[in-house]
């Protein structure tokens, strides 16, 4: 696995910015459609990816309202799309790269709720999401500090030892980020994985994603990207959610 040129690191970033100005549209989108669904939604997130130059894997995304963001991929069919209510959820996963040769993918996920009052059941889990992802990033940038790349297994467990404590532990479905690629979101190469003993490597961009999903209920995740660059600093290129969005 080689390491990204300058110019790959700049596609990348450049990705990361219009994804986040895609996810501020959607939820523009959301507030001001009165049947959006799940379907009308991911087709809307297409949309944009075209209108703003940029390209995915699959002709796929992560749009859940409700219950479904309890389904950690949740791609929805147009016949058995959600329609969005009041009291809702809900989840958006987008990853997308520049429609040129030599361009990285940028991923990330943001939660948002239709109405004024989230549940206080909901913010507790998202606030459990919350400070997993930021025990991570804390992790990464102590062993910077040392001048250490740390370990992939590491900043697992530091976002997963968090969760565990609060009694969620076996709702953390997935792992709690991985390296981006060129053809598809997921790289190749450990990411952030139990059993990853590597170290990270410099100037290749990771995602952190921790998540916790309650079956038949409701899930929640938090996505951002980052890289650590030459002089061992922690570069974060996406937004960083710290509330849930009201639609």
């Amino acid at each position: 696995m080689s390491t990204w040129s300058a110019q790959e690191i700049r596609n990348h970033r450049a990705a990361a910015g219009r994804l986040i100005r895609i996810k501020d549209e959607v939820f523009s989108y959301l507030g001001a459609t009165k049947d959006a669904t799940e379907y009308s939604t991911h087709r809307f997130i297409m949309k944009k990816y075209e209108e703003n130059g940029l390209v995915s894997d699959y002709d796929l995304t992560i749009a859940a309202f409700g219950k479904n963001t309890a389904n950690v991929h949740h791609f929805p069919g147009k016949r058995t799309a959600k329609r969005l209510k009041p009291g809702d959820l809900v989840m958006i996963d987008i990853w997308a790269r520049l429609a040129k040769p030599r361009s990285p993918f940028a991923d990330i996920t943001w939660m948002g709720y239709r109405g004024d009052r989230i549940p206080a059941s909901v913010q507790k889990i998202f606030d459990l999401v919350k400070k997993a992802r930021e025990r991570s990033l804390k992790y990464i940038e102590r062993e910077l500090r040392q001048g250490r790349l740390p370990v992939g297994a590491r900043v697992d467990a530091a976002a997963r030892a968090l969760i565990a404590r609060a009694g969620f532990g076996k709702r953390f479905l997935h792992n709690t980020g991985h390296i981006l690629g060129f053809k598809s979101p997921h790289g190749d190469g450990g990411g952030f994985v139990r059993h990853n003993r590597h170290r990270i490597e410099k100037n290749i961009a990771y995602t952190i994603e921790p998540g916790i999903y309650l079956k038949d209920r409701f899930g929640v995740r938090s996505e951002i990207d980052f890289y650590v660059d030459d002089n061992m600093k922690l570069v974060v290129t996406t937004d960083i959610q710290d509330e849930i969005i009201s639609i």
